[in-house]
């Protein structure tokens, strides 16, 4: 059984070492679903004003599942 880490960096959901302001997370939703890291985060923003909370709950939960750009997966 593979964990989550390993099946996140499979599919490219990885924290970039470059373009990163906190954690990576958003500039590595936007790499891998073919945003820019900026479009990325104002989408975040956006989204936290809609549907307020849960994204501060996603955010760090991601940092932590979501694993390096070169941590060698």
């Amino acid at each position: 059984m593979t964990d989550i880490r390993t099946s996140f960096g499979n599919q490219g959901l990885v924290r970039p070492r470059q373009d990163r302001l906190i954690g990576g997370v958003c500039a590595g939703l936007g790499r891998r679903f073919g945003l820019g890291p900026w479009v990325a985060r104002l989408l975040f923003v956006l989204i936290l004003m809609v549907v307020p909370g849960s994204q501060l709950l996603i955010y760090p939960v991601l940092w932590i599942l979501m694993p390096d750009e070169d941590a060698g997966v």
